[in-house]
């Protein structure tokens, strides 16, 4: 009976130390141990801290979205990069050269990336030649019009241009004229190695 009363006060007095905000625990059989919960004492802290509590976590979840922002964003990069294309096929050169002398240079949309078009162009002296569709004195946000079924373009300062004034594309661009008279077009630029030569024009092939 003496053994059942203690543990009943002992089970009163936990209970009590709980609902007082005291924290109650056994470390061990018959023993009964009562911690204090820290308090904000004052009325500064007790303003003070919530609001710091409250910074944190936005700044927690800010430096969250940033980082998920920065993934995907470095995904779509590396996903655009995959998208553009290696080689382009055209299919016969001779048909293709034909519809050129017909309807003027092919106008090819965002095929080496960046937003980057490129033209295709071919004549009797100098075969197929790639260029970049803006002038060789501007970047890519001067973009060409053609004038429908000539050679010839206005860029958008509103100047009359020939495929000649327009710009080259990076070295390894080029058109290669297969041993089945088909036409590709290879839209891998090429890595200089430290040292090399200086490499013949880019973005022409004989045919």
């Amino acid at each position: 009976m003496s053994r059942a009363r203690s543990s009943a006060r002992t089970q009163a007095a936990a209970a009590a130390a709980c609902q007082s905000g005291d924290v109650a625990f056994r470390p061990w059989a018959g023993t009964l141990l009562v911690m204090r919960r820290p308090q904000l004492r004052s009325t500064f802290a007790r303003a003070v801290v919530p609001v710091l509590v409250g910074i944190g976590f936005f700044v927690v979840v800010g430096l969250l979205l940033w980082g998920v922002a920065a993934l995907t964003s470095r995904n779509r990069d590396d996903t655009t990069a995959n998208l553009a294309p290696a080689f382009q096929e055209m299919g016969n050169a001779q048909w293709v050269a034909d519809h050129i002398v017909d309807g003027g240079p092919i106008i090819l949309q965002d095929l080496i990336g960046s937003d980057r078009n490129i033209v295709l162009d071919h004549t009797a002296a100098s075969g197929f030649q790639i260029y970049l569709a803006h002038p060789a004195d501007r970047d890519a946000t001067c973009q060409i019009e053609q004038v429908r079924r000539t050679r010839q373009f206005t860029d958008c300062d509103g100047r009359t241009l020939a495929p000649e004034d327009l710009a080259l594309p990076p070295v390894g661009v080029r058109p290669i004229i297969n041993n089945d008279g088909s036409l590709t077009l290879d839209l891998t630029a090429d890595t200089p190695a430290a040292g090399a030569a200086t490499p013949p024009p880019a973005g022409t092939s004989g045919g």
